[in-house]
């Protein structure tokens, strides 16, 4: 009996336990039971309530297992609507394939000789672009090149505007090419900036503003000065060409199209060229600048010697100590007593004294002259050796890397050939004018000489 009520109470438990975790929260404040008979009825209370609940929550798991399947049978049917979409699809696909097929064919067959014009047009298309985007009538009217790119990369047939925007920008560059025009535009300077200037187009060869030569950058549509303007005589002419209002005048032109004027900007100037010669072609420089000065002082100094002889010849009486000739006639006049062989020897010897003086300084330029063509040898030489090296070094599979080596040899040979033929020509006139005080000092003296004779 124990056992039966210890099962009981058990069961009772474990049901109340239940009932309580399913039921609701204000089953909590019941009253505890206090005898087996008020147990027995709140378990069967708790019971009827669990139950209650339970049926509840089968209820709307029913509920909602039919509304799922109501939209798994939507799915299933959408899947199949799709699926037989999708073949229809497919099928109407194959069918456009074939029909696309049947099309183009029958394009192409009334096409007829209509495709080799769309060839021809292409190809014309593809060739005048490059031409009409560097030309620099570009410059002056721009954009013709968009209307040729979209003919060259179109796949149908060009329409009736098209052949024309093709035939207007070809007819455009042949009519331009003959004519000298002006018109305003931006030139971009090198060093930055712009201006708006009055450029003068002649044909398609060269544009000209005021004493520049310009050019057109295609890349980035814009006008720009050349990196080196040509020599004067030709900015010059340009200049007066573009102040000519009528009539005819010549400008220099540039036949490849600006290909010769944008290699001038590559070639060397003078300066750049001198400087190749290296130190020495600076020691060359400096043998002809000492040279020369020493060549025009003796032949001021010597200009003035001989005014001042001259003026003592028409003064003989009175010599005077401020001249080489004054100082002879000194000479003569202090040893009037002396025999003729004497006075000879006399005035011979005033007269060595006289020469050094003279000719001082004029062997220096005559040596001056010899050593700068033998300089010039030797840079020839120095720059043949760096040739060589540099041959041994990279080969000679780029001779830009030789032109360093082979510039100064020949400037260095330029320029002791330059140097030399200033000084030997300046040794010329200075030896020619120390000779003519030096014969009159001997004249002279001859001339005392026999006048003295005849007097004893």
């Amino acid at each position: 009996m124990k056992k039966l009520v210890s099962s009981l109470m058990i069961a009772a438990a474990v049901t109340l336990s239940a009932g309580t975790t399913l039921a609701a929260q204000a089953q909590d404040n019941q009253p505890e039971a206090k005898s087996l008979d008020e147990l027995l009825q709140l378990v069967e209370k708790n019971r009827i309530s669990s139950r209650q609940i339970s049926e509840e929550r089968e209820q709307e798991f029913m509920s909602a297992r039919a509304d799922k399947q109501a939209l798994l049978n939507k799915a299933k049917q959408q899947l199949s609507d799709e699926q037989a979409r999708g073949k229809r699809l497919q099928n109407q696909f194959s069918e456009n394939e074939i029909t696309l097929a049947n099309k183009e064919q029958e394009l192409e067959n009334a096409k007829g000789t209509l495709g080799e014009m769309f060839g021809v047009v292409r190809g014309a298309a593809t060739e005048t672009i490059g031409r009409i985007a560097t030309s620099i009538v570009s410059a002056q009217y721009p954009g013709r090149e968009d209307v040729l790119q979209s003919l060259s990369e179109a796949k149908e047939l060009p329409t009736l505007s098209e052949l024309e925007d093709l035939w207007t920008a070809l007819l455009t560059e042949m009519v331009q090419s003959g004519k000298v025009v002006q018109f305003d535009a931006e030139v971009f300077s090198l060093a930055g900036g712009s201006e708006q200037r009055t450029v003068t187009r002649v044909g398609v060869f060269n544009l000209i503003s005021d004493d520049q030569y310009l050019t057109y950058n295609d890349s980035t549509e814009q006008i720009q000065p050349l990196g080196r303007q040509p020599d004067g005589f030709i900015t010059s002419q340009a200049d007066t060409f573009t102040d000519i209002e009528s009539g005819y005048g010549g400008v220099y032109l540039d036949p490849s199209k600006g290909q010769i004027l944008g290699l001038l900007t590559q070639k060397a100037t003078l300066t750049e060229r001198y400087h190749q010669g290296g130190t020495v072609g600076y020691v060359i420089t400096v043998v002809l600048i000492i040279g020369l000065i020493i060549s025009v002082f003796k032949l001021v100094t010597l200009t003035v010697v001989g005014g001042k002889m001259r003026s003592q010849l028409k003064n003989i009486d009175n010599p005077s100590d401020k001249n080489p000739l004054g100082r002879v006639l000194k000479v003569y006049h202090e040893n009037k007593t002396a025999d003729a062989e004497n006075l000879e020897l006399k005035l011979d010897e005033a007269i060595m004294r006289e020469t050094p003086k003279i000719e001082s300084g004029i062997n220096v330029v005559k040596i001056f002259a010899a050593i700068a063509p033998l300089l010039g040898l030797l840079g020839t030489v120095v720059g043949m050796i760096g040739t060589f090296q540099s041959i041994t070094l990279f080969g000679t599979g780029d001779p830009k890397i030789m032109a360093g080596d082979i510039s100064m040899a020949l400037v260095t040979t330029a320029m002791g050939l330059i140097a030399a033929i200033p000084l030997i020509l300046a040794h010329s006139i200075v030896a020619s004018r120390s000779k003519s005080i030096v014969h009159l000092l001997d004249e002279q003296a001859a001339g005392i000489v026999a006048a003295h004779s005849e007097k004893e």
